[in-house]
């Protein structure tokens, strides 16, 4: 029987070699190879009985813990995409003082952190900046179903809150019943912010007037 055997200096000049021809899959990723898109949603949602929506005017900005509002052109551009796409899924856009049915948030998150976290106390962090007063129901909270999510952000991400109002005059409260998450290189740049907000509701078909 014969044996192969390489000499010890022979295997490591032929091991760097073949380092030398394989690629770095992370170095020659692409900003639009980086992008992860993560939705949720409440499944007890009839989202076809829906009819009106209403946006929030500005962008609550979350950077490392401190939130603000603002309305860059990122930030137009993202609004203006969800309002499209919303439509575009046949609901009718109104004005907030009209009792819409839904109400939609965007919020631009800046954080380096991973970990484990229960969506009531992760929305009471971000999704809760967004005052329940603000869609005309005063002293309510907001209610997510869900029960925990794994999260990592770091370079910055986009996220879209869709609010139940219809239903918040019986139950007193108001539910979140679909997220939607963008995190990636590039994502910040108002050039991209309607492919971006596509790629959610494609990924969200169930989100669809009657």
């Amino acid at each position: 029987m014969r044996k192969s055997m390489i000499l010890p200096g022979l295997a490591a000049l032929i091991m760097l070699i073949a380092a030398s021809c394989t690629k770095d899959p992370l170095k020659d990723m692409t900003a639009e190879d980086s992008r992860i898109y993560i939705t949720n949603y409440d499944s007890t949602a009839n989202f076809g009985s829906y009819k009106t929506f209403s946006i929030a005017d500005s962008v609550a900005v979350i950077d490392n813990g401190r939130a603000t509002k603002e309305i860059s052109v990122t930030d137009q551009a993202y609004l203006d995409a969800v309002k499209k796409y919303m439509q575009q899924q046949g609901y009718v856009l109104v004005n907030k003082s009209q009792s819409p049915d839904l109400g939609l948030n965007v919020n631009r998150i800046y954080r380096t952190s991973t970990g484990v976290v229960s969506y009531p106390d992760y929305w009471g962090y971000y999704g809760g900046y967004w005052d329940p007063y603000y869609w005309g129901y005063p002293g309510y909270g907001y209610y997510v179903p869900y029960s925990y999510a794994v999260y990592s952000v770091t370079e910055g991400a986009i996220s879209v809150d869709m609010l139940d109002l219809k239903s918040a005059k019986t139950t007193n409260k108001i539910s979140i019943i679909w997220t939607g998450t963008i995190r990636g290189s590039g994502i910040l740049n108002a050039s991209v912010a309607d492919s971006q907000v596509k790629a959610l509701f494609d990924q969200s078909p169930y989100i669809k007037a009657n």
